[in-house]
């Protein structure tokens, strides 16, 4: 079991969570070729509404359970609910908005029709695509970037549309896979803020995968450290900074200490790999 930071919230009862993993172990190859431990015994709790941030070594399996919540990857042992139902339940009734390392907006459609495609698919009105596409252009600070096609966006913009498109069906949670990774450090920030500002304005739940401990702190409630491959989960603590959070969060003293608590503890595993 993870270990819990002194003077950390109360732990997330079932009763009051959205997602519940159990004794989660996830073996690639395991029927053929070299089996790899990719994940292993996770047990973890996710409240409705909370903003939850997995972060650790690069290989440890954050992506991997992401992609189980997603219902990307099917695991060898153990149980997932999300609302009480299995992941392929909950994604076929698009309570699950993905947003992954790259856009992947289609070239040949403009923003507004990049958006409106996961309600184009389930055979939704242009009209009433059309206006909760506009509705979420608005949220996400594209305003006036309608028509444009992928290719005249920055890096920054084509992720706001990206986040758009998986915030379409007005799903129960936000899966975020590294979205702001290969983005200079003032977009970075930037986009930080506008995806803190989102969650405050929709409470929708959010699992971000970084390597970034600031940005963790920066935005979460809660984070979960990774240990290195087999991934385990071995601390979750509590981030008790005022909401809403800016940029001048980081620098209360409490922002520092929450730091560096993820730092020793990444250390720490490391050391024990």
């Amino acid at each position: 079991m993870a270990e819990r930071a002194a003077g950390e919230g109360p732990v997330t009862t079932a009763a009051s969570s959205l997602v519940d993993i159990s004794g989660l172990s996830l073996v690639y190859g395991a029927r053929v070729g070299t089996p790899v431990q990719a994940l292993d015994d996770i047990d973890l709790a996710i409240g409705e509404g909370s903003f939850v941030s997995l972060i650790g070594p690069s290989g440890c399996g954050k992506s991997t359970l992401l992609r189980v919540l997603g219902d990307l990857l099917a695991p060898t042992a153990g149980s997932v609910s999300i609302g009480g139902k299995r992941p392929v339940e909950a994604r076929l009734d698009r309570q699950i908005g993905f947003v992954f390392q790259e856009p992947a907006l289609l070239e040949w459609r403009c923003v507004l029709d990049n958006i409106a495609l996961p309600l184009e698919l389930r055979g939704v009105a242009r009209a009433e695509r059309d206006s909760k596409a506009r509705e979420l252009i608005s949220l996400v600070g594209l305003e006036g970037f309608e028509r444009a096609w992928p290719r005249q966006l920055s890096g920054g913009m084509r992720q706001r549309a990206a986040i758009a498109r998986a915030l379409s069906t007005d799903p129960r949670i936000l899966l975020l896979d590294e979205p702001f990774g290969a983005l200079d450090q003032i977009t970075r920030d930037r986009l930080n803020m506008e995806l803190a500002r989102i969650h405050e304005i929709t409470g929708i739940t959010v699992v971000l995968v970084t390597h970034s401990i600031r940005e963790a702190v920066l935005l979460s409630d809660r984070i979960v450290v990774m240990t290195p491959r087999p991934g385990r989960i071995s601390k979750i603590f509590d981030v008790d900074l005022d909401r809403p959070r800016s940029l001048r969060s980081r620098a209360d003293e409490r922002f520092d200490a929450y730091v560096r608590l993820g730092s020793d503890e990444l250390e720490k595993g490391y050391a024990d790999a």
